[in-house]
């Protein structure tokens, strides 16, 4: 089992809207995919109040690759994404790191 660690670093007051394309419309493409969320988070104190990080569950590279790579190409995400960007980008630039246990 691994993990991913995405980080959305938001446009300056976008992530009310990020959150909403992710309880809307992101969610519900996971599912169709098989793609299994497992936390997401903003920051209560820190440095920016302007991120969304969340995890990811993959049973391997393999899985991750195929099923991340048939989202990204579905043209209703694609679609979607274009519209709930109509008013403008949402996010700045997004960071992603591919995580393992540490047995301690």
């Amino acid at each position: 089992m691994i993990h991913e660690l995405r980080i959305y670093h938001c446009c300056p007051g976008r992530l009310p809207d990020l959150v909403a394309r992710f309880q809307q419309h992101t969610l519900g493409f996971f599912k169709q995919y098989g793609i299994r969320p497992e936390k997401f988070w903003t920051t209560l104190i820190g440095p920016s109040n302007q991120a969304l990080y969340y995890t990811l569950a993959w049973e391997s590279l393999a899985e991750r690759e195929t099923k991340w790579n048939a989202f990204q190409a579905d043209p209703q995400w694609i679609a979607t994404r274009k519209a709930t960007e109509a008013n403008g980008q949402l996010v700045e630039r997004i960071e992603n790191m591919i995580l393992t246990t540490v047995d301690l």
